[in-house]
């Protein structure tokens, strides 16, 4: 697999030190077969996908969301994907949550539409209830 990145703060050596190509955003676009996002919400990423950005895309690529919803424009998204000009979508984010149930990514069969749980993994429990179990122990010895 050839991994590229692109970021409005990241360098070459960064991307190097990840295992990644530095690219440009437009590059990003243009070339990922899966495109992940893995930003914070702010006033520079809020809408930072939109139309354009997803217009560069590949008919066979697929774009990952588990971000943040207003990160990518959610029309701009809806777009694409009922016209078919990119493979498909998996977020569990949205500009509005809960999702409504007449929401368009609850019946188009290219998305997977998720709660916010993307980050939910075996590993990543067993820490939260260790750590949980070690900081109430820690409580406990101090009372």
């Amino acid at each position: 697999m050839k991994l590229v990145a692109w970021s409005q703060n990241m360098t070459s050596e960064t991307a190097k030190a990840a295992g990644a190509s530095l690219v440009s955003k437009e590059q990003l676009f243009e070339h990922a077969d899966i495109l992940t996002i893995h930003l914070v919400l702010s006033s520079r990423t809020r809408g930072l996908v939109g139309a354009a950005e997803l217009a560069r895309m590949k008919p066979t690529a697929r774009l990952i969301n588990a971000s943040r919803g207003p990160i990518v424009d959610e029309q701009a998204l809806i777009s694409v994907l009922e016209k078919r000009q990119i493979a498909g979508a998996a977020i569990d984010v949205f500009d509005i949550e809960p999702l409504a149930s007449s929401h368009p990514f609850r019946t188009l069969d290219n998305i997977l539409a998720t709660p916010h749980i993307g980050y939910v993994s075996h590993g990543l429990y067993k820490t939260f209830y260790e750590d949980t179990v070690s900081n109430i122990r820690k409580w406990l010895d101090t009372q």
